[in-house]
């Protein structure tokens, strides 16, 4: 069973408040081909609120660009409405999407710069397509270059940035036309992990700065950790789950989403799963698993005292998102009623298996 898909207005970041709500109401989007229709989107239904920073996440052929697309009408619906400021874009005619494009700013994995182009030119292009006076263009693009740090770099081809510094010069470009929205088509895919923190870290800022909405899609989930407030998992062109990053990331209810986040986990070290046994031996150690996804963060002397013996940790995987505890703790405790005694005191907890007295 999915979450529900609605977004509360309390998650968007705090900022300078511009508007810039998009709804999905029951969004499709059929595709013919050769073996027959190819449905890319069924039935989405989203609610992403002003100044949110909401994820789009789901492994290839989820749907996720084809949503991401449909904000700009680059995509129609096949069934269903998009709807931009509580407007249906689907009724707009030549001069409206024009208009609306203009107050959405998008953002690409591969940069899309132009090679004979300076950075400046690649940035002012949106503003020159559009007949803007050149005075205001120039004040328009120095601002946006400082505002990603960039000025520096104004003369600069493409050819001598770094992958990080093309990203930015994207960035800059989808800000100079004072956008509304934010969209980000796998914005750090091809950065290293360094670099994605450092386009993660901008992103933010300029978030809580000009009270943008961004709506980002990727296939990683540690992306989604870094900025985001709200998400959602798409899996074969549906909803799987949505909700509160802490929510979805501590308490995964969708198989697709616990693929996702596998990478993220960690599983029971190969030395230790080689000596687990199904059944307890006497004076062997039970081998538990406890969850947290609360405001709670893990009291170790809580898991003593419910046990009635010693605790051993193992493992541990524990962050902070959104001022929630989440991830998990791996320990061994005496005894077979351990794994009862831990839930009897609200614990979420898995028993594993059990190791021998000598191990």
């Amino acid at each position: 069973m999915a979450r529900s898909a609605a977004v509360p207005a309390s998650q968007a970041v705090a900022g300078p408040r511009r508007a810039g709500t998009v709804q999905f109401e029951r969004v499709s989007k059929s595709y013919r081909s050769a073996g027959g229709e190819v449905r890319a989107l069924d039935e989405v239904s989203l609610d992403i609120p002003a100044g949110a920073i909401f994820g789009i996440i789901g492994r290839s052929g989820a749907g996720k660009s084809t949503l991401l697309r449909t904000v700009n009408r680059l995509e129609e619906p096949s069934a269903g409405r998009v709807l931009v400021d509580g407007e249906p874009i689907a009724a707009l005619g030549t001069d409206g999407l024009v208009a609306l494009r203009r107050r959405i700013g998008m953002i690409f994995q591969h940069f899309n710069l132009l090679s004979a182009k300076t950075v400046r030119q690649n940035v002012a292009l949106p503003l020159t397509v559009a007949g803007v006076e050149k005075r205001e263009i120039a004040r328009r693009v120095d601002e946006a270059m400082r505002l990603v740090g960039l000025e520096s770099k104004a003369e600069t081809y493409p050819s001598r940035l770094s992958g990080g510094q093309k990203q930015r010069v994207g960035i800059a470009r989808a800000l100079v036309s004072d956008p509304e929205i934010l969209l980000c088509d796998e914005a750090t895919s091809a950065l290293d992990p360094e670099t994605t923190l450092s386009i993660l870290g901008l992103l933010r800022d300029i978030n809580r700065r000009l009270g943008l909405t961004i709506i980002l899609i990727t296939h990683e989930m540690s992306v989604i950790r870094e900025i985001c407030s709200d998400v959602v998992v798409l899996e074969a062109g549906k909803v799987a789950e949505a909700g509160p990053v802490w929510q979805v990331f501590g308490a995964p209810e969708h198989p697709a989403t616990r693929a996702l986040l596998a990478p993220l986990t960690r599983d029971v070290p190969d030395e230790l799963a080689a000596r687990l046994r199904p059944h307890p031996a006497p004076g062997g150690k039970a081998i538990l698993r406890v969850s947290y996804s609360g405001r709670t963060p893990p009291d170790l002397a809580a898991l003593v005292a419910a046990t009635g013996g010693p605790v051993h940790l193992l493992q541990a995987g524990v962050e902070r998102i959104q001022g929630h505890a989440v991830g998990r703790v791996l320990i061994a405790a005496e005894g077979t009623e351990a794994e009862a005694r831990l839930r009897a005191i609200g614990q979420d907890v898995e028993g594993i298996g059990y190791v021998a007295a000598d191990d």
